[in-house]
């Protein structure tokens, strides 16, 4: 896929399409970690926050609360 960079406001910026932000998961106001590698390639990659303990937790008693049933028979 071929952007061009665009004069935004004083700055520079390359436009990202609704196709473009779909197939990378992304939407306005996403953080993106911008590395620029030896050679000027620039990756950009989503920063996605990662769940809490304290959620993972709850998350793993709610599964096994529903489904006790079939984990006591796949035991």
């Amino acid at each position: 896929m071929t952007k061009t960079i665009t004069k935004v406001g004083n700055s520079q910026g390359v436009i990202f399409d609704a196709a473009l932000m779909e197939l990378a998961h992304l939407k306005p106001g996403d953080d993106v970690n911008v590395e620029v590698h030896e050679g000027g390639t620039i990756t950009l990659t989503p920063i996605r926050p990662r769940p809490s303990k304290v959620e993972v937790s709850r998350i793993i008693k709610t599964t096994m609360k529903d489904y006790a049933r079939t984990m006591k028979k796949l035991a």
